[in-house]
């Protein structure tokens, strides 16, 4: 099977933070590996496909408006239906209130926020490829 993956990059907004002192819930990176589910899905399948369940996921460090985040995503197995992949979002660009409001720092060593596993499921009947 020739590997599948897909990134996507984007900021968090002031309307994604959640919680106290502008604090993103982790849920909006699992929503993030949603979409990255789809496109990988599409890529093979010529189909969205139905995203199955989560077999993992890890929160490992706070997220925050003014963040930039680098989401990533691969099929690392398939089955006749099923594809097993894995995900990973990573802090790229660290907002910097602190110094001022637009301040903000390209991060050399991208911090990993998120890690997950999740299983995907094409039905043979929608599959074009």
């Amino acid at each position: 099977m020739e590997k599948l993956t897909s990134t996507l990059r984007l900021r968090m907004s002031y309307k994604d933070a959640h919680y106290g002192g502008n604090l993103v819930d982790g849920a909006h990176m699992v929503h993030l590996f949603g979409d990255l589910a789809t496109e990988l899905l599409i890529k093979m399948d010529g189909d969205e496909g139905l995203f199955l369940k989560y077999t993992n996921i890890e929160f490992l460090a706070p997220v925050y408006a003014g963040d930039y985040i680098e989401a990533w995503g691969e099929i690392y197995e398939a089955g006749n239906t099923s594809r097993k992949m894995r995900f990973e979002a990573r802090k790229v660009v660290a907002a910097r209130p602190d110094v001022r409001p637009s301040a903000a720092d390209f991060l050399e060593e991208p911090i990993v926020v998120c890690k997950a596993e999740g299983i995907c499921v094409t039905p043979k009947a929608v599959q074009r490829r």
